[in-house]
């Protein structure tokens, strides 16, 4: 046999290294694959039983939601120190709590439109209350204007643009096209994609709007809308018409137990003064029949914030629409 030479012994050395190191590779990739794999199902499956819980959540909110319904069909009062308020939830593993508030208590997206013969129309009034809520909230009324015309575009039928308002032509010519829905708003982040709406203006109005599913003026119910939510009751009258001095304190000096009557509410000499229209005067509520449940559910290292759309009528009690998120 022909004796190797060190030159050759050195190259299948060389060879045999260089395969383990290979082999070492692959084995860690796969082990690091595997652990990945198995996180990802653990995360997985941590998810689906935190969405779980979650639905529990809307069942018991639900069912006590037509509870507070049913105890007075006349008015929906605070009496039971309900709204807003952190309940803890009983779950087998982990933490959940919940609150629920008026979800009618808002400027309703929605307004901007009404529906005649299936098809959604601007509505003058319903761009007006936002133009009137915008100024309120420190928003320039020129600013408010050319933001309410496009957003009522954005919801309603046609494609023709309102005065100041942006249909399908306007969207186009971005840099990132895209269309106007032309429906009804589904959530009120879509708000962000409306000519002229701004990262900054988004801020100042996101705790004031919403979605509602119905084309209506926004239901308040004076019964419980807050002092600190004044500028939704100047929104009512136009823009500067009322004071917000004169709408906190009005709201702070609600009966205990509730308007009982629209007329009592109407009746007070700084309200009766601002002569608000029939339409707003049927706009205004002494009872609620959408409620917003907000819910964070832990579980494990996993945080699962979410949001549920109940409507009490016509019972039972029902969610509309949810939408979740991993809080950080």
């Amino acid at each position: 046999m022909k004796p190797q030479k060190p030159s050759e012994r050195g190259a299948a050395l060389l060879s045999v290294l260089l395969m383990v190191a290979v082999l070492a590779v692959i084995a860690a990739t796969t082990l690091d694959r595997l652990s990945l794999s198995n996180r990802l199902s653990g995360n997985g499956n941590a998810l689906a039983q935190a969405r779980m819980f979650t639905y529990a959540t809307e069942a018991i909110a639900s069912a006590r939601i037509e509870d507070l319904v049913a105890r007075d069909a006349a008015q929906t009062t605070l009496a039971g120190d309900w709204l807003g308020k952190p309940q803890t939830i009983p779950i087998p593993i982990g933490s959940a709590t919940a609150s629920v508030r008026d979800a009618g208590n808002c400027f309703n997206l929605n307004s901007l439109v009404t529906e005649t013969g299936g098809q959604y129309v601007a509505s003058a009034a319903g761009q007006e209350q936002m133009i009137s809520l915008m100024v309120g909230l420190g928003i320039n009324e020129n600013t408010a204007r050319i933001i309410a015309a496009a957003s009522a575009d954005w919801a309603d039928s046609n494609v023709m643009p309102l005065p100041n308002g942006v249909e399908d032509d306007g969207y186009r010519s971005l840099a990132t096209p895209y269309l106007a829905a032309n429906g009804l708003y589904a959530h009120p982040s879509e708000l962000r994609a409306v000519n002229g709406v701004t990262p900054a203006i988004y801020a100042k109005l996101q705790d004031w709007i919403c979605a509602l599913p119905d084309p209506v003026l926004s239901p308040l119910n004076v019964n419980t809308l807050l002092p600190e939510q004044a500028p939704l009751l100047a929104m009512l009258f136009p823009p500067g018409k009322m004071n917000l001095t004169l709408a906190r304190s009005y709201l702070a000096k609600r009966p205990s137990s509730g308007y009982g009557s629209l007329i009592r509410f109407w009746a007070a000499p700084e309200i009766a003064a601002l002569q608000p229209s029939s339409l707003v005067q049927g706009q205004v509520k002494l009872t609620s029949n959408y409620f917003l449940l907000s819910t964070i559910v832990s579980f494990g290292e996993l945080k699962l914030a979410g949001q549920s759309m109940i409507v009490a009528s016509p019972a039972p009690a029902r969610v509309v629409w949810r939408s979740w998120g991993e809080e950080e």
